[in-house]
């Protein structure tokens, strides 16, 4: 495991066993954590992830570090849609879209969360000829 992942994990765990007391944006760049039901388990799964704001919705990438296959929550989500996040302490159900390159929408919604994560995802993206989705999380 890269030193980014165990960083990455550490920075988790901290949000995890703080409730969110401690990690909102301890990596720099605002983080939430997602939970999504896990789609053979049916178990909690719970991701911290970078996230950016489009209107109410909640934007984060299925970039996985740019590597050839997506992150197992992007399946989790496509089989079980509804989700929860948190955000600090607060948490909140939601309902995630998956917006693909050939959504109309995508390159506006790049726009915004490549930049508010400094254009980590244009450089994950250029590592992997599979393209990487935009999630779109709208609190219910």
């Amino acid at each position: 495991m890269s030193l980014t992942s165990q960083m990455l994990r550490l920075h988790q765990a901290i949000y995890e066993r703080t409730d969110g007391r401690l990690g909102h944006r301890t990596i720099g760049v605002p983080t939430l954590l997602l939970r999504t039901t896990g789609r053979r388990s049916g178990a909690t799964r719970t991701n911290g992830l970078v996230y950016a704001r489009d209107g109410d919705a909640y934007l984060v990438v299925a970039s996985n570090g740019g590597a050839d296959s997506h992150p197992a929550w992007l399946h989790n989500v496509r089989a079980e849609p509804d989700v929860e996040i948190q955000i600090e302490r607060e948490r909140r159900k939601g309902i995630a879209r998956i917006i693909e390159p050939s959504d109309p929408d995508y390159d506006r919604l790049w726009k915004i969360v490549n930049p508010n994560n400094r254009d980590r995802y244009s450089d994950y993206q250029a590592k992997t000829e599979r393209p990487i989705p935009v999630i779109a999380i709208t609190p219910t």
